[in-house]
């Protein structure tokens, strides 16, 4: 079970890898929220088509993963091309 603590630090660094795939995705013209209890999910939206994916940001092996809907996911450490693939699915 995780302490208060560890779930605290778990909850700040997926707000930290979300927001900076929110930053990537604002600058390839998608709109985006966070949302969820904690801002625990980021949902992005294509302007044009207002179609939606959900990623989360989850702890895995030892590191972070990113996951979306369509058995989307990839390390937090190709935020760039996460947020080029998130635009392609919703252009």
């Amino acid at each position: 079970m995780l302490s208060v603590v560890g779930a605290q630090e778990i909850a700040e660094v997926r707000r930290r890898h979300l927001a900076r795939l929110a930053y990537e995705a604002e600058a390839r013209g998608l709109r985006w929220r966070l949302a969820g209890p904690e801002e625990s999910v980021l949902a992005v939206v294509g302007p044009r088509t207002r179609r939606r994916i959900m990623v989360v940001a989850t702890p895995s092996g030892g590191g972070w993963s990113y996951l979306w809907s369509g058995n989307g996911m990839a390390d937090v450490g190709e935020v760039a091309d996460v947020a080029d693939r998130l635009a392609r699915l919703l252009a």
